[in-house]
């Protein structure tokens, strides 16, 4: 059974990287501003206020056994491109906002390389030796951000597997070649949305999880400063995280 609740991976340490991330919606302990706009960002968003930047002292996590550097770059990365199916699900956009802190300001980083990786509704992750999705690459991928700093993935809400609370994978890194900064962490759900998306099809059918955010061994690391606020959006959820480097 795949699980990850063991510190599997490397945390970068604060002496290592100075990261700061702000989560739309929650209020700034330090100011700095960067603005601008971009056609369908904010659609995707789901109005989450990708147009501005907060930036926030946050912690770093695991990464967890299950990253595979697939290097595939695409914004979709619901279907398997071994076969082209598409794992179902609920539909979630996801944008990331990744900015330089400098000073009390904030600055796009474009070009900025940011990996996403996660489990299916079913909680199964694509790559994972030993499995039956071994051979798989689904719910992988990366962008590379844009002049205003901006990546957008579309993707599912997450299922659940033992021993974790339901969350998503992400790396920001300066490239794909493993020189310049990394920072890796994981995004997390409000348990009471959780309850609402999981109780529907194809999640249902595994039955309700067992661990919530709070009984989460890596989440209490620090992850109620790592939450998102997913609103609705067309046929399912979109969430917007900023996050800010000083690099």
């Amino acid at each position: 059974m795949q699980n990850d609740d063991e510190t599997i991976g490397h945390i970068i340490s604060r002496r290592e990287l100075l990261v700061l991330l702000g989560v739309a919606g929650t209020t700034a302990l330090t100011g700095c501003g960067a603005r601008g706009s971009r056609a369908g960002t904010g659609d995707l968003a789901g109005g989450n206020g990708l147009d501005s930047v907060s930036c926030v002292v946050r912690p770093q996590q695991t990464e967890g056994p299950f990253f595979v550097d697939e290097r595939l770059l695409r914004d979709d990365i619901r279907a398997d491109p071994t076969d082209g199916s598409v794992r179902p699900g609920l539909p979630l956009a996801l944008a990331f906002q990744v900015s330089r802190l400098n000073g009390s300001s904030c600055s796009p980083i474009p070009n900025a390389v940011v990996d996403v990786w996660q489990c299916d509704a079913h909680g199964a992750y694509a790559g994972v030796a030993d499995s039956p999705t071994a051979r798989s690459k689904f719910l992988r991928g990366y962008q590379l951000t844009d002049t205003a700093g901006r990546a957008e993935f579309t993707t599912i809400y997450p299922g659940w597997y033992q021993g974790r609370a339901v969350h998503i994978h992400f790396k920001v890194r300066s490239s794909l070649t493993g020189t310049g900064y990394e920072f890796t962490s994981q995004l997390y759900f409000p348990d009471t949305l959780t309850d609402t998306v999981h109780a529907q099809q194809p999640y249902a059918a595994r039955g309700m999880r067992r661990a919530r955010n709070e009984n989460d061994g890596i989440f209490r690391n620090g992850g109620s400063e790592l939450m998102l606020a997913p609103t609705p959006h067309a046929d399912g959820y979109a969430a917007a995280f900023h996050i800010a480097l000083q690099v």
